[in-house]
């Protein structure tokens, strides 16, 4: 009978211990499932770019740099005037002038030149004695450029040719300068500076120059020292 109550008893406390071991236990981690295709975001991949995007311009290449080795065409625009007796004879007066050359190295070029100048006897004859006449001339000459970077360069240069006033004969005979009204030669120097644009065909210039001009001197005049001095604004185009 003792034996059976501590059985009883037994069993009965198991029963009770049983919960509270349980509840002491850690609870299983929960079971993890992969995201399924639904819950993916793929909104990245097919939102299409935004309006500011497309509208941006794509990086832009470097300009390229100037011609060299080239034809170039040059063309001047300025003011001309004499020293000299011939001076005392005429005013400055508009000038221009036109070269065309070619570019053997990138420091040398052989060039062809023609130029027309107007000016007067104002300085010597007073209205309506006074008369206008033009200047025209051409030669040949040789330029030596320096380039300090791509878009900056200085040059001189150097040549002769021939040069006349067309003017009535004898208008400027009997002022004593008769040989100016026939071809006679000059010998001159040219310095300049050139700016080569984005467009590498173009440059921008200044430039001045000096010539003896010994068809202007005056004549039975052992002193003059007939000098022509040019200068103006240019344009470059290489082809």
């Amino acid at each position: 009978m003792r034996a059976r109550s501590v059985a009883v008893c037994t069993t009965t406390a198991l029963v009770a211990f049983a919960p509270c071991a349980r509840a002491d236990e850690p609870a299983p981690p929960a079971e993890t499932t992969p995201p399924s295709a639904a819950q993916i975001d793929l909104t990245k991949d097919t939102t299409p770019p935004a309006a500011e995007e497309l509208a941006a311009p794509p990086p832009e290449a470097p300009p390229p740099p100037p011609y060299k080795k080239t034809v170039v065409l040059d063309s001047s625009i300025g003011a001309i005037g004499f020293l000299g007796e011939f001076g005392k004879v005429a005013p400055p007066g508009p000038w221009m002038h036109v070269q065309l050359g070619y570019e053997l190295l990138k420091w040398l070029m052989l060039y062809g030149e023609g130029e027309l100048a107007f000016t007067d006897t104002s300085n010597r004859q007073s209205p309506p004695n006074t008369r206008a006449f033009p200047i025209f001339g051409f030669g040949a000459g040789a330029r030596f450029t320096i380039r300090f970077t791509d878009r900056f360069g200085i040059y001189a240069q150097g040549g002769l040719g021939m040069m006349k006033a067309d003017i009535a004969t004898r208008a400027l005979g009997n002022l004593g300068f008769g040989d100016a009204e026939s071809f006679g030669a000059y010998l001159g120097g040219r310095l300049g500076v050139e700016w080569f644009q984005i467009d590498r065909h173009f440059a921008l210039g200044l430039n001045s120059g000096i010539r003896l001009a010994q068809g202007f001197a005056k004549l039975g005049a052992g002193t003059d020292t007939p000098l022509a001095l040019d200068g103006g604004v240019s344009l470059r185009y290489a082809f």
